[in-house]
């Protein structure tokens, strides 16, 4: 058979299978078809650029090149063309005959030392092209090469069932043309708006100019008397500068503000930015958003990390890759291209690779740059971030180990050192502060400011002007479970232990201890021990929480959240001082004491912002120890009546 006859070949084998799974599994978006085409197209542009470096025959054939779409809704028709290097008969076969073969591919194979690195803008996308099958039922393929004939065109032709057709063809133009005949559930694809989007969303920033054809009157008019149908227009659809592949000498200030507006996530301005370019054997650029305001759901969608966005050489991949950015910095908004990262057959997933590891770093270190500079800037902008972002970069100390310490020192929070109601304190003041016998940054955790300022357990600390962290946040107690130490001191609880604030370590004596024991013996199980304490002035009494055991803020989070939680038992610390203390100590053993000592815990309950096990036991204990009171008033005054008269 003669080399330019028409003939039916069949794919390699398993092809028809492989054809399949792509249209059916492989890819979870069919708009990503033109996508893959476009960039295919942007390869061939770029190859052919590179190969006139050395090719004489192709010298001035690499000018004004683009990629031209056009689409025809009563033919159901999607036409791609470029004017590209283009293919021959044995590279058609070889390339478009063959899954998971790419012409990109093996050309960059080819090359080695400084053509591997002059050729890096030259992208890999594998089996893109058959991706054309999600939305297709025949595709045809007309392409001749660059430095050939206008007699040794191809035709390639397949409706994706296991065989396509190949033929030698007359085509004076170089490049390719691709014409998709569009599935009828598909049809809608063939529609201005929609193609527009599609590639401003995925190929907005590809080097070439994508024109889309467009009607230039509208359907009434588009017909004219002699039966001629008016020429389309074809509009520029792409900004093909994408602007981090620019020198940052070449941009302003409202240059970086306006594509962080495009972004779409923000209508206000960033609070600042960092733009790299790393080059080397393998090349990327970074530019990193700080936002001034977080969208509503941010603290909800701990998965949301759609602002980072992945580029293969300038081609949208996909949304904050998770290889990329660690959920702490979900916030953070901006963009990352490199040619050499790998992605799965698909390019939907990333796969592991050096590259990608010392990426991720990079993104993390200028993220932290970015922030740790607002921190040293303080003012309006600080407490802006700090108030929309800070409760999430909390999630970094628990979730980044290696960055622990750095993130810490970003921390802010409510303190007794001033009355200032929001976070504005770092662990670096608190150790400014501390006396030089000082081993413990103190803090207490509490579901509201409110009811944390009020807590007994400041008292003492209050009284020997000593500081403590207030954490009302529900992620502080993770928080403080993954952060025991800062700079070599000690963070713990004012709840927990001794109460090393109260500076007193007098043993309490027989009567104190028959006290606390008779109070035990009156509250039973629930309570741990009730012990005489020095750590309270003003409250009769507060709970103790176990040195190293659950807190019970935890506890009360888990079982918010549905969690079942072990039963615990916290101990009673006593204020031998107060009135209500010292009265139990003349009170004999009975109803009263019971009722009065069950009131103890209760309120020490209470003090805590915890719930009471039964609130209406409570109330009717309170109401009746008022009512004997008023009794014993009563009579007073009648036996005073009695006496004066």
């Amino acid at each position: 058979m003669s080399p330019n006859s028409p003939e039916t070949r069949s794919f390699d084998t398993e092809v028809h299978q492989l054809l399949k799974l792509m249209i059916n599994a492989l890819y979870s978006n069919r708009e990503i078809f033109l996508r893959e085409l476009i960039s295919n197209a942007s390869d061939a542009n770029d190859k052919l650029r590179f190969e006139a470096l050395t090719n004489d025959s192709l010298q001035g054939l690499d000018q004004d090149l683009g990629i031209d779409i056009a689409f025809d809704v009563d033919q159901r028709t999607l036409t791609l063309s470029d004017q590209g290097i283009g293919m021959n008969r044995a590279e058609v076969v070889e390339n478009l005959g063959t899954i998971a073969r790419s012409g990109t591919r093996r050309f960059l194979d080819s090359l080695s030392g400084d053509q591997k690195r002059d050729a890096r803008l030259i992208g890999q996308f594998g089996v893109g092209f058959y991706s054309a099958f999600i939305v297709a039922d025949r595709v045809t393929v007309e392409t001749r090469r660059a430095d050939e004939t206008a007699d040794q065109g191809v035709r390639w032709s397949s409706a994706g069932e296991g065989e396509y057709q190949i033929e030698a063809i007359e085509r004076p133009e170089q490049g390719t043309r691709i014409q998709l005949h569009i599935r009828e559930e598909h049809v809608d694809l063939l529609d201005r708006w929609k193609l527009e989007r599609i590639i401003r969303h995925y190929s907005n920033h590809v080097a070439f100019p994508i024109r889309l054809a467009v009607p230039t009157t509208s359907e009434s008019e588009s017909t004219q008397d002699d039966g001629r149908s008016d020429e389309p227009t074809m509009e520029v659809i792409n900004d093909s500068k994408a602007l981090w592949a620019r020198a940052k000498n070449e941009l302003e200030d409202e240059d970086y503000k306006s594509f962080y507006r495009s972004l779409g996530t923000d209508a206000s301005d960033p609070v600042s930015w960092a733009h790299h370019h790393v080059e080397g054997s393998q090349s990327y650029s970074l530019l990193l958003y700080l936002p001034g305001q977080a969208p509503f759901d941010l603290l909800v969608n701990r998965d949301d990390r759609e602002g980072l966005k992945l580029y293969i050489q300038r081609v949208f991949i996909m949304d904050a890759a998770e290889q990329l950015l660690p959920r702490y910095l979900r916030f953070m908004r901006g963009v990352v291209d490199s040619a050499d990262l790998p992605l799965n057959v698909s390019r939907e997933m990333l796969q592991d690779s050096p590259l990608l590891t010392r990426i991720r770093a990079t993104v993390v270190k200028r993220s932290l740059d970015l922030i740790e500079k607002l921190a040293e800037q303080g003012g309006d902008d600080w407490k802006r971030f700090w108030n929309a972002f800070g409760g999430i970069l909390k999630e970094g100390v628990i979730e980044d180990p290696e960055q622990r310490e750095r993130i810490s020192a970003l921390l802010r929070f409510v303190s007794t050192h001033d009355s200032a109601a929001e976070p504005s304190v770092g662990l670096d003041d608190y150790i400014e502060r501390m006396g030089e016998d000082e081993d413990t940054i103190w803090y207490l955790s509490a579901d509201s400011l409110r009811v944390a300022q009020a807590s007994p357990h400041l008292e003492a600390f209050r009284a020997q002007g000593r500081e403590v962290l207030l954490l009302t946040e529900r992620i502080d107690e993770w928080l403080v479970a993954h952060l025991d130490e800062y700079k070599g001191k000690s963070l713990k609880s004012v709840t927990r232990g001794q109460a090393e604030a109260s500076g007193a370590d007098d043993e309490p004596d027989e009567e104190a201890l028959a006290l606390a024991g008779r109070i035990k013996k009156a509250l039973g199980d629930r309570i741990g021990n009730v012990k005489p304490g020095t750590r309270l002035t003003d409250s009769p009494a507060c709970l103790i929480e176990e040195e190293h055991g659950m807190s019970l803020q935890m506890q009360k989070l888990l079982r918010q959240a549905g969690q079942e939680v072990p039963e615990t038992t916290p101990d009673l610390e006593i204020n031998l001082k107060h009135p209500l203390i010292q009265s139990l100590l003349q009170e004999s053993e009975g109803k009263r004491f019971q009722a009065l000592a069950s009131v103890l815990l209760d309120q020490a309950v209470l003090a805590e912002g915890g719930d009471l096990p039964d609130p209406a036991a409570y109330l009717k204990r309170v109401n009746a120890l008022l009512v004997g009171n008023l009794d014993e008033a009563a009579q007073e005054q009648l036996n005073e009546a009695s006496v004066d008269g």
